[in-house]
């Protein structure tokens, strides 16, 4: 799990920081899911009933730190990448587009799940959230903005927030589908308390028939839970000490990269895309009135990535990017779960050839990313388990942003 660049562990300063981050990070995550266990198993039984009313997910946030999470709910529950998971439909709607309300009231039905992601502050949560539950959608949020279901991670770290957050979405998505496996819990009536096998009921007649109580369901979601809480707890834990002789070096580079004049260049495919827009967006919008740092999101560009995709192939379009930003004094930052996706692999070599140092996320055992050494720092979360790679990767470039503050 370590770069090129330093092969012990560096002892107080920095490092003091990173063990206190880590500290708080297993605080928070074990007083948040243990808190909150039944009420997320009980917020998937109602997701899963509007699904299967025809509802959808309508995602929506203000800032470039929500619209990273906007966007990495629709890609997940739309494009799911463990096997045996079905596609849920899901729209994310951001600024891009225009205010918020007036898209939510375009384009609410009764039937949706509406996610406002945010602090509270801006007007348009309040007012989307306020519309869509006049509508008479579910409604989502993690501050008191008037949504039916109100989550508050512990703790003032935003960081930490929005880390929490990450893991709450990414485990409904994943406990939503339990209750497709007893659609006669879906509806909430309690005469229709049996599991419904569809249309292969013919080939299962007993399970069919079997009675499949609503609270046993909620007790093994919530056990569920309760699980993953814990298991990306000791993930993160693992690889921020492992990661630690690899972090503050890269942290180092990253500031000698600002003091320069360089920029930070970030891309990822899919969730690992909401990864880079989400990094970028805490260098350019800093909390805790940290200095605002240069940053470009490779994925931000729709058009460009498209034309890109069509015109040349979908393997070139970070790397043709780089060949028209890429400049020595910048530092490209890669993200990949698998650390084997061929337009990472060509975008970091292309990175090398212009002299610009390489950084990369990766899971897994690292893949060709770290086998073939394509990068002057690499960071494994040694998992293969995507969601959890991606928290415990949003921990990783969490601490980063506030080391680079911190090193001379």
């Amino acid at each position: 799990m370590a770069g090129t660049t330093s092969t012990t562990t560096p002892v107080g300063g920095p490092a003091a920081r990173v063990a206190e981050l880590l500290a708080r990070r297993t605080a928070d995550n074990a007083e948040f899911f243990v808190t909150e266990a039944e009420r997320i198993a009980r917020l998937c039984h109602r997701v899963a009933e509007r699904f299967a009313r025809g509802g959808r997910i309508l995602a929506f946030g203000v800032t470039p730190a929500a619209r990273s999470d906007v966007r990495h709910v629709t890609v997940e529950f739309v494009h799911p990448v463990i096997v045996g998971k079905r596609a849920l439909p899901a729209i994310g709607l951001t600024r891009e587009a225009g205010p918020l309300p007036l898209q939510l009231d375009l384009l609410a039905t009764p039937e949706d799940v509406a996610i406002g992601f945010g602090a509270g502050e801006e007007a348009e949560l309040h007012e989307g959230i306020a519309l869509a539950r006049a509508r008479g959608c579910l409604t989502i949020a993690f501050d008191e903005i008037g949504a039916e279901w109100a989550f508050h991670p512990p703790g003032a770290d935003p960081f930490v927030h929005q880390e929490l957050v990450e893991t709450l979405y990414h485990v409904v998505w994943e406990l939503v589908h339990v209750f497709f496996e007893h659609r006669g819990l879906l509806e909430g009536r309690k005469e229709r308390v049996v599991h419904d096998a569809g249309g292969s009921a013919f080939l299962y007649p007993f399970l069919a028939e079997a009675e499949a109580g609503l609270d046993d369901v909620l007790a093994d979601v919530r056990a569920s839970v309760l699980m993953k809480g814990v298991e990306v707890s000791e993930l993160r834990e693992q690889t921020i000490r492992a990661a630690l002789p690899t972090l503050i070096p890269l942290a180092r580079a990253l500031r000698e990269t600002f003091d320069a004049g360089g920029r930070l260049l970030a891309f990822g495919n899919g969730g690992s895309a909401t990864d880079a827009m989400d990094v970028v967006a805490d260098f350019r919008d800093p909390p805790h009135r940290w200095p605002r740092r240069p940053a470009l999101d490779l994925t931000e560009d729709t058009a460009l990535l498209t034309a890109l995709a069509n015109d040349i192939g979908e393997d070139s379009i970070f790397a043709r990017q780089l060949i028209s930003h890429a400049r020595p004094e910048d530092l490209a930052l890669a993200f990949s779960t698998s650390g084997n996706s061929r337009n990472i692999i060509r975008a970091l070599r292309e990175a090398r050839r212009r002299g610009v140092r390489t950084a990369a996320l990766v899971g897994y055992d690292g893949g060709r990313i770290l086998a073939e050494r394509l990068a002057d720092y690499v960071v494994v979360v040694p998992s293969q388990n995507i969601p959890r790679i991606q928290e415990a990767q949003a921990s990783v470039y969490h601490i980063l942003r506030e080391l680079v503050e911190l090193v001379a």
